[in-house]
């Protein structure tokens, strides 16, 4: 026991003779002294060899001995956390300039988008936003789609709840009803912003994308009001050039209505996936607004008109980009992503 006690005495003066110094040294500590196979639990295990009647002498000299090499440890520690420098000669020169750190760039989606909004705010037009968690009112029936009506199965919902119902918006129709609700006319804004409907995911359609949608009314606003708005905006996206044709559609808010097509930019009207091979790529649905939407916001529809337009932004993006999969979009793969420049 003695031998023991000798022994237990010279590693207190090793501990605390021991240099405080880098992040190495210190583990090196921690292994010798307090790891499974330290000296710590090495010396404790000798307690088995120790008379009866010297085990609780024994013990509280043990336990001193344990407590020394921890305090030692936690002081080291903490020294080395305020100065993680401590103990090892720099070879960094702290005065040279920091490694410039990668930026990345703007989403394609918001470049196109914010195109897309600088070519109508020369036309006078300004931005609305509304809440994509839509009660049913703003996103359906006030657009002249009451409950059961079978418009309403051309857009498959995402609802958060019924009776009432909540839901996902399916358009930035919304923002445009609480705008004729609460803005003095006229009104002339366009509402950009994400969308959500139950789609099949596939290189032409995305369950969730982006919108932006425009609304012009006043007194004696025309259907050529609309064809000139929307000529200006495609021929200044995609040059003066780009091939345009009008079709006669149907939607509830509008009427008449009508869609766009404009030429497809990937195969340049040869056909191809992305258009079906039709060489037209639908970007726009359009039309003068329905005198029930007029009225179901408080408007004088004999009094007032208007039109209103909505493009999805992924697939004219595709487009002006020459991209043929609109999923890539969305997977943030950064090979992808690193092509497009603050300048795209």
């Amino acid at each position: 026991m003695e031998a023991l006690l000798q022994q237990i005495a010279a590693l207190k003066a090793d501990i605390e003779k021991t240099a405080e110094e880098g992040a190495d040294a210190l583990e090196a500590y921690r292994l010798k002294y307090l790891s499974a196979k330290g000296l710590v639990k090495s010396i404790f295990g000798e307690m088995k060899s120790v008379p009866a009647d010297k085990k609780k002498e024994f013990g509280q000299i043990l336990n001193e001995f344990k407590q020394i090499a921890e305090n030692k440890y936690a002081a080291w520690k903490e020294k080395l956390e305020e100065n993680p420098g401590m103990g090892a000669a720099s070879t960094v020169d702290l005065t040279l300039p920091g490694d410039a750190i990668p930026l990345g760039t703007r989403h394609p989606i918001n470049h196109f988008l914010d195109h897309v909004i600088s070519i109508y705010q020369r036309l006078g037009f300004s931005v609305a936003e509304g809440p994509e968690i839509e009660d049913d009112w703003h996103n359906f029936t006030a657009l002249n789609l009451p409950e059961h009506h079978p418009a309403r199965d051309m857009q498959d919902t995402f609802y958060i709840q019924r009776n009432p119902d909540w839901l996902l918006r399916t358009h930035t129709s919304n923002t445009q009803t609480r705008a004729m609700e609460t803005q003095s006319l006229p009104i002339r804004i366009i509402c950009p912003g994400r969308v959500y409907r139950n789609e099949t995911v596939s290189a032409r359609s995305h369950c969730f994308f982006h919108q932006i949608e425009g609304l012009y009314v006043d007194e004696n606003v025309s259907f050529a009001d609309l064809k000139q708005t929307l000529y200006f905006f495609v021929q200044e996206m995609y040059g003066k050039n780009i091939k345009i044709r009008f079709r006669p559609s149907f939607f509830p808010f509008t009427e008449p209505s009508a869609e766009m097509d404009v030429q497809c930019q990937i195969c340049h009207g040869e056909g191809c996936a992305v258009c079906k091979r039709t060489g037209w790529l639908e970007i726009l649905g359009c039309g003068m607004i329905h005198p029930k939407v007029l009225e179901n916001c408080g408007i004088d529809s004999n009094k007032y008109t208007g039109f209103a337009f909505g493009m999805g932004i992924e697939r004219p993006a595709m487009l002006k980009y020459g991209i043929n999969d609109i999923r890539l979009f969305s997977e943030n793969d950064v090979r992808f992503l690193r092509q497009f420049t603050s300048n795209t």
